[in-house]
């Protein structure tokens, strides 16, 4: 993916001079370069303490090496406001193993093929501009898997209310995932993703 603004992303009314948001690619070494930066954005969106920091960077690096790996981030300026990544789920993986043991007899059908969507997180400054779903549609086009899965704490919020939109069903509900006591939602819908719809004349 080049570098190209996202006309879809909604500037806010009181910021007309800020540079443009950027979309754009990031292989795997580009990806472990600018890790700090990444979870920076992810501890921060997620209220997060820094303590996490390196065991998240140990982690991330481990994905970076997966088969199918993808990363989008969104830019301004020198600074990433967003960043999405996956890679193709199979066996032997932490999160497809848990998955597994969740839907049981459906497992071959939900699991058959799959990327997972592992991250997606926007910096709060930027949450509420369509930035999420910018990242989201970036990263999911031209999949070969099947299917895209995804996993996110149970309650209402603007990640619940992307993936409805975006025809996102349950797999797993108020799911409990190895050592974490939160409940979580496991989602999942076909690929393509739906094309974004239009916004009515005038809309900001």
């Amino acid at each position: 993916m080049p570098p190209v603004p996202d006309a879809n992303i909604r500037a806010a009314s009181s910021d007309l001079e800020s540079e443009p948001v950027v979309l754009s690619r990031l292989d795997q070494a580009a990806f472990r370069r600018r890790s700090a930066e990444l979870i920076e954005v992810y501890l921060t969106a997620m209220n997060y303490p820094a303590d996490l920091a390196g065991a998240r960077s140990a982690l991330w690096e481990e994905h970076s090496h997966r088969a199918g790996f993808s990363c989008v981030v969104a830019t301004e300026g020198d600074r990433i406001t967003g960043l999405a990544y996956g890679y193709h789920g199979a066996p032997g993986q932490w999160w497809y193993a848990e998955v597994r043991r969740g839907v049981r007899s459906a497992a071959d059908e939900q699991l058959a093929d799959f990327f997972e969507l592992t991250e997606l997180h926007v910096h709060p400054d930027w949450q509420g501009r369509g930035l999420g779903e910018a990242l989201l549609r970036a990263l999911a086009s031209d999949r070969p898997e099947e299917r895209i899965l995804l996993s996110t704490p149970e309650g209402e919020n603007r990640a619940w209310r992307l993936y409805r939109r975006l025809g996102f069903t349950d797999v797993l509900r108020n799911y409990r995932f190895t050592g974490d006591p939160r409940p979580f939602g496991v989602l999942g819908r076909n690929l393509p993703l739906p094309p974004p719809a239009a916004l009515p004349t005038g809309s900001e």
